[in-house]
């Protein structure tokens, strides 16, 4: 009974405090019993815990506390009416965006993202030489510092031989690739390698086949474009530098016949093989093999010789000036893009077959699977492979 009116004296004192706390210890009384009083009752020092507890929220009503998964649920609810509420993506705004997120894909990822893509992208490996499927973007080399498949071949190496087995061995790169060129990519895999290949190569013993998508029609059909190559500085607004092309002859004063001109010392002896494999929609499918390996050749060879730039090649669709390649309006019709978004469009060239001499007997022959950006764009041309078409 002593207990009792004590804490009745206690409630007292506490509802004269404010109106606040007379909810909070009716609801503990309701709540809470006592086996030694049957009118029910909270002990002194639980009872003095709860209403310091609660008296900062004095006046307000309890309020339930807001969970994770709560706030998962609602956030996930709002971005699903934002995108309800959203206009609808036309085929062309869905093009530029996969294009552009292609384009970026494996850019400035982290060394060990990019090692475990080229580890996957293996075509082909034995005890000397090691072959992947290089992807569109990517350098070969960078001195810059950022990353590039040659900064992450030693994790690359790890992965191939195994995380837990010791080994010294090494991946060196054989024939570079451009930056923005997909397909076969060759390397060591010892000094030794390399040296034999690098011989190999001077010797037109290694074979590279590659597969473009040219803007025009090549004519005629197929031959040799033996037209030596040189470095160009371009003046004008925009002042910059060119591979460009540094002929042995020219035409006379007349017009009726060439004459042999003195070539440039700096000028490189460039020959490239070609063949077209088919046309449609003014755009056509070739088939290059370069006899030499001069900086850009086949670009400066297909954009200036034949007159027929490759799809994408922003920079050799134009001499004197650094603009987006200017397209016909046929065929941005069929990729279902604008002149504007043109700029997004990736260079279609790539590294389709490597040959090289083996160990035994039996030649190395490696096809690399096209992206699947140039598989669309032949798509979208009616461009077909020539098995396809005997079929």
């Amino acid at each position: 009974l002593a207990t009792l009116k004590l804490l009745n004296r206690l409630s007292v004192i506490f509802i004269d405090r404010g109106p606040g706390l007379n909810v909070i210890i009716s609801r503990v009384k309701t709540h809470t019993k006592c086996r030694l009083c049957p009118q029910g009752s909270l002990p002194f020092s639980q009872f003095e815990a709860a209403g310091t507890r609660h008296a900062p929220d004095a006046g307000t009503e309890d309020k339930p506390r807001l969970r994770a998964i709560d706030l998962a649920r609602k956030i996930k609810q709002q971005r699903t009416e934002t995108r309800a509420q959203a206009p609808p993506v036309s085929a062309q705004q869905k093009r530029v965006m996969e294009l552009k997120r292609f384009s970026q894909q494996l850019q400035n990822v982290h060394p060990n993202v990019l090692a475990k893509h080229l580890r996957r992208s293996v075509l082909y490996q034995d005890k000397d030489v090691v072959i992947i499927n290089k992807p569109y973007g990517v350098p070969v080399r960078d001195d810059s510092g950022a990353t590039s498949i040659s900064s992450v071949l030693p994790v690359l190496s790890k992965l191939m031989d195994g995380v837990k087995v010791k080994s010294d061995s090494q991946l060196l790169p054989c024939l570079s690739l451009d930056k923005e060129t997909t397909g076969a990519l060759l390397l060591a895999r010892t000094e030794e390698a390399l040296e034999k290949i690098l011989n190999q190569h001077r010797n037109n013993q290694v074979r590279r086949t590659y597969w473009v998508i040219t803007v025009g029609v090549p004519v005629p059909s197929e031959g040799l474009i033996d037209i030596p190559i040189i470095e160009r500085e371009v003046t004008g607004p925009q002042p910059h530098f060119k591979m460009a092309l540094s002929p042995l002859f020219r035409m006379n004063d007349t017009g009726d016949s060439v004459i042999k001109v003195r070539a440039h010392r700096q000028a490189q002896s460039a020959a490239t093989k070609y063949r077209v494999l088919d046309s449609s929609s003014g755009c056509s499918l070739v088939e290059l093999q370069p006899l030499s390996g001069v900086k850009h050749q086949m670009r400066v060879h297909l954009a200036f010789a034949l007159a027929c730039p490759i799809l994408g090649d922003h920079k050799y669709s134009h001499w004197s000036k650094l603009a987006p390649q200017k397209l016909p309006e046929r065929v941005l019709g069929r990729l279902g893009l604008e002149q504007s978004k043109i700029r997004y469009l990736p260079l279609h060239l790539h590294a389709r077959q490597l040959t090289l001499p083996g160990t035994s007997q039996n030649d190395i022959n490696v096809s690399s699977p096209l992206p699947k950006y140039f598989s669309q764009t032949l798509s979208q041309l009616h461009l077909k492979f020539p098995d396809e078409k005997e079929e």
